[in-house]
């Protein structure tokens, strides 16, 4: 299982918001790509990349920032936050980005989404952000009336191969994972499924790689001293 230190950036700053709220913020550092760096160093494999302000506004605001991220390591990263055009695809795989996560376009632009899985095959996976099981949208602001079991069989026919699945109201609380749902969309599908929202302990690291996960996304945990890096390695 693949574990994924999470770069969240907000005004070019590396921050956390709890439970998605931007008027909940804390600034962690002035240069996220020097947060990469030091994630690298601690033996990551891969960076979760998030332009926050992009997932509100959908505008991708943040793009130097992310390229300043990739070109100071050497691991791949995943970028997402307001993917909702092609041509910001194009724009964050020729700043270098491994993966490039779609979010509330794959609720909202169904074509798109296509498009973007045509054109860039297993490049592109997809951000299910869920509140009390249904889908949440527009940078965690708007629920929509869509299920997350109900879109992964339909990412899966359309022929996305990798969804992160966050449950926000684990998100930044530090009180564990939703096992029950990750458990029951990991079983739906075949699709590689990355876990985000609330892992805080060697234990969940532990349960997260029975159930067979992919890969699992840990933000505040680390920043704030909860868990070490080095440490939860050691569960994967």
């Amino acid at each position: 299982m693949i574990l994924f230190p999470a770069i969240d950036i907000r005004n070019g700053k590396c921050v956390r918001l709890i439970q998605g709220d931007y008027n909940n913020e804390k600034i962690y550092h002035d240069s996220p790509a020097l947060v990469a760096e030091q994630w690298e160093k601690s033996q990551a494999e891969f960076l979760h990349v998030v332009d926050l302000d992009g997932a509100k506004d959908g505008v991708s605001a943040n793009i130097g920032t992310i390229r300043d991220i990739v070109h100071a390591v050497n691991i791949p990263v995943q970028v997402g936050g307001g993917v909702r055009s092609l041509d910001i695809i194009r724009d964050y795989l020729s700043a270098g980005a491994e993966r490039v996560i779609i979010g509330t376009a794959a609720i909202s632009d169904k074509a798109f989404l296509k498009r973007a899985v045509s054109t860039c095959g297993d490049q592109i996976a997809v951000s299910i952000d869920a509140r009390n099981g249904y889908v949440a949208t527009d940078g965690w602001t708007e629920t929509s009336n869509v299920k997350a079991a109900d879109l992964v069989k339909e990412l899966e026919e359309i022929g996305v191969t990798t969804v992160i699945y966050t449950d926000i109201l684990k998100d930044g609380m530090l009180k564990g994972p939703n096992f029950q749902e990750l458990e029951t969309i990991n079983q739906l599908t075949s699709i590689n499924v990355i876990a985000s929202g609330g892992v805080t302990s060697k234990a969940d690291i532990r349960r997260l790689k029975h159930m067979n996960l992919y890969g699992a996304i840990i933000g505040k945990a680390l920043y704030d001293g909860t868990l070490s890096f080095q440490a939860i390695r050691e569960e994967t």
